[in-house]
């Protein structure tokens, strides 16, 4: 349950995230070209490699299975998506 809990709190944060950032870009760059897309999947997608990179079983950093996932699934997942 906690982990549902966990991925459900970290969609919310990176909808919004995304929300926020792609707003920000259009109105900073214009509508005619969805560069605020291609920012936040293009961040988004290398964010979740360095971080799948840094907290794996190789990885320098050490995260609980249910951190990871809030920030992988929920967080990033819900950013990119």
């Amino acid at each position: 349950m906690k982990l549902y809990l966990a991925v459900m709190l970290g969609g919310a944060l990176g909808s919004g995230a995304r929300l926020w950032l792609s707003g920000w870009m259009a109105h900073r760059f214009g509508e005619t070209f969805p560069i605020g897309t291609l920012v936040v999947n293009v961040s988004g997608c290398l964010a979740i490699g360095l971080v799948a990179g840094l907290t794996g079983p190789q990885g320098i950093f050490l995260a609980s299975p249910v951190m990871r996932q809030m920030v992988m699934v929920g967080i990033l997942g819900g950013f990119t998506t």
